[in-house]
């Protein structure tokens, strides 16, 4: 473990196994994924309220149920990042900066449209969360890390079979 001391009195104030400037790293890639998931999460609320045609009821309900589990993962990863001993970015500019995603219109209620994009996000956070699990244990000895990531790509599977059955229909 490569706690910095100063006298032989760690100045490290979280040792928890995980060095440093490892913690730094698996922060970053935490903070770019707490902006994808709001930018997905605000998504999700815009299509929520703008979906239009034949399917209405079920994706209403379906969005919500999306974002509203994306709340929790949302809590969840800044709590991860503050257990990791940094502060969690919380402004919608950081978010904006830092997300991979794009955010959306309301795309005039097209309701293929909005699944379309729904599910090239989930699938585009899917792999960066199985790139960066493998990374976070691999290359920074964080298996909490890569366990939690392990959880949230499943729950982000799941969620884009949902949206892929409904494009079959």
């Amino acid at each position: 473990m490569d706690t910095p001391t100063k006298n032989g009195v760690a100045t490290d104030p979280v040792n928890i196994g995980i060095g440093s400037q490892n913690r730094v790293e698996v922060v970053k890639m935490l903070n770019q994924l707490l902006a994808d998931e709001h930018v997905l999460y605000i998504k999700l609320r815009n299509y929520h309220w703008n979906v239009e045609g034949m399917y209405f009821q079920q994706l209403h309900a379906l969005f919500e149920e999306q974002y509203t589990a994306l709340s929790v993962q949302i809590d969840d990863i800044a709590e991860r990042i503050r257990s990791l001993g940094h502060y969690a970015p919380g402004s919608m500019q950081s978010f904006e900066q830092m997300s991979r995603l794009q955010e959306s219109g309301h795309l005039n209620g097209d309701y293929r449209l909005m699944l379309q994009n729904i599910l090239a996000d989930h699938e585009m956070i899917i792999q960066v969360l199985r790139h960066d699990l493998e990374a976070a244990m691999e290359e920074y000895n964080d298996a909490g890390t890569s366990d939690f990531l392990t959880a949230l790509m499943e729950i982000h599977e799941k969620m884009a079979w949902m949206i892929r059955s409904h494009l079959r229909g």
